[in-house]
């Protein structure tokens, strides 16, 4: 079993996964529940499930499994993402008291299979389904804090919060260095992918007639968000000030941080609001290292911070995040233009006409995206540590700075407009 205080993975809790992974068919279980057939793990082996040996939010392992069901039938194989919680306390508590671990949970075991639900009512022929960009799930299962803590002594074999997921890099799939950034086929990559989770969340809105933050209470609320960020801000902003202070000819962009600081929990308040015309799911954690790419198309990994907000808080994030100067600077206008012409086809695909039932076009995403590039600024002072460790991820903030500045996006002019 895998339990909070020992990570031992063994042949027994691997059965218990794939049972409760559902991953074997009705014909071959001969129509009885899939929980009730017994497997037999012949050989698995296990990995990192990550490149980054820092993740604070949780703990990945790589399983790649070979089992045969009981009574007859080929070896099958399964390559498996198995996220648990973190063992080092201190995140184990940050994750379980900010709910991460359940809203994740939630996104693959509700959101997903609603959005699913939805389109297929919707779309007749499964061929024109919209695809989701998103790995298969093939368990989600939420353990209170509390409960996790009976560790080896519980007599379930899964005594912690868990998500199975399918493994994409076994697939072709690959990860991107944060340092290089993202290329301009990628960024428009993950643009189309997000476009698709944005216009379906709203379409389905619009059809229920229903605010998506009370059809899911465990979304990110506005509230605890901003106190989240702001406790992660107020540690990152003495580390940039500090950096920028050894840097010439930054004097005014240092003025407007300090003119803003005492208003962080305001503002991520108020541009994290979403707007009602436009509310959808975000992301809310929209940048490259939680992204897989294969080719042209874009995978999107770790929701733990998904909520109800406008569809320029993942752009804006990205752009600003994610890209090189150079990129950002030539094609963040395409970008957006390259989101809004898929964003709008999904939904028509979804009998929604974006002008007419929306009242809200592509001049009105623009307005937004440049209050959303402030938000994108203070959740990136919040992971500060991330870019100071870098020259070239240095010199991209360094011009994000000079640039949203030269804008007006830090005056307290645009700052007490909000």
């Amino acid at each position: 079993m895998i339990n909070v205080r020992e990570r031992v993975v063994t042949e027994t809790w691997l059965e218990t996964v794939l049972k409760e992974c559902h991953v074997v068919t009705d014909s071959s279980t001969n129509g009885n529940d899939s929980k009730n057939v017994r497997l037999n793990v012949n050989s698995f082996k296990i990995g990192k499930g990550s490149e980054n040996s820092e993740s604070v939010l949780s703990e990945l392992i790589a399983a790649s499994i070979n089992y045969q069901i009981e009574g007859g039938g080929e070896e099958k194989s399964l390559d498996l993402i198995i996220k648990l919680l973190p063992l080092d306390p201190f995140s184990r508590y940050f994750v379980t008291e900010a709910e991460f671990d359940l809203r994740e949970i939630k996104f693959y075991t509700e959101v997903v299979p609603d959005l699913m639900k939805f389109q297929k009512d919707v779309i007749r022929n499964d061929e024109d389904l919209i695809k989701l960009p998103v790995p298969k799930c093939y368990l989600g299962k939420h353990v209170p804090f509390d409960v996790s803590q009976t560790g080896p002594d519980s007599d379930d074999e899964i005594n912690e919060s868990i998500i199975v997921l399918e493994d994409l890099k076994k697939q072709g799939y690959q990860s991107t260095p944060f340092k290089n950034g993202l290329t301009l086929e990628q960024a428009k990559a993950s643009f189309v992918a997000i476009s698709k989770i944005h216009s379906l969340s709203l379409a389905m809105k619009l059809r229920e007639r229903k605010n998506l933050k009370e059809k899911y209470d465990f979304l990110f609320q506005t509230e605890k968000t901003s106190l989240s960020y702001q406790q992660l801000m107020e540690r990152g902003f003495p580390q940039l000030i500090l950096f920028l202070e050894s840097k010439s000819d930054m004097k005014d962009v240092i003025g407007c941080l300090h003119e803003i600081r005492p208003k962080i929990k305001h503002l991520i308040e108020v541009l994290l609001a979403p707007k009602q015309t436009i509310s959808l799911i975000t992301h809310t954690d929209f940048w490259s290292n939680n992204f897989l790419f294969k080719k042209n198309e874009c995978a999107i990994l770790d929701w733990q911070m998904v909520t109800c907000s406008q569809p320029t808080n993942d752009l804006a994030l990205l752009i600003i995040s994610s890209l090189t100067s150079k990129t950002r600077r030539e094609n963040a206008d395409k970008l957006l233009e390259c989101y809004w012409e898929n964003f709008v086809e999904n939904l028509k695909r979804l009998n929604v006409d974006a002008s007419r039932d929306l009242n809200y076009g592509l001049s009105d995403l623009f307005a937004d995206y440049k209050r959303s590039q402030l938000l994108a600024l203070l959740l990136c002072i919040g992971s500060i540590d991330v870019a100071l460790k870098d020259s070239d991820i240095e010199e991209r903030l360094i011009d994000v700075l000079i640039d949203l500045h030269k804008d007006g996006i830090l005056s307290p002019e645009f700052v007490n407009n909000l």
